[in-house]
């Protein structure tokens, strides 16, 4: 799995509040199997590497985006790997992912081995 600037507890973020609750309805438990971090924490099958790019610049990190609650779930979670570039200077835009890309490409190959 590989993403760029994801939105790691949309469960725990005013964006996700909203879409969850309008898109899934009312029962916040039945939003676990679409909050990564949830999966992760409840993740129990083979092992799996996550590569996450995550711009320092980026105006969503600290109210949306939370990568730091993905990094809490998977340290107590052995069977994933998961990887965090903090790349500095970058935002939430297109150059961040044509900049990135190919170690995305890279890692997508890596886990077809």
């Amino acid at each position: 799995r590989r993403v760029h600037g994801p939105i790691c507890n949309p469960m725990a973020c005013p964006w996700g509040l909203k879409a969850f609750g309008n898109y899934l309805g009312a029962d916040q438990e039945t939003w676990k199997k679409y909050d990564a971090t949830e999966l992760v924490k409840a993740y129990d099958g083979p092992e799996r590497a996550i590569l996450v790019n995550q711009g320092t610049e980026d105006s969503f990190l600290k109210e949306q985006l939370k990568p730091e609650t993905l990094e809490a779930a998977v340290a107590g979670n052995p069977r994933i790997k998961l990887t965090v570039s903090r790349d500095e200077g970058y935002d939430h835009s297109y150059c961040h992912i044509a900049t990135f890309v190919e170690n995305h490409l890279r890692h997508h190959a890596a886990c077809l081995k």
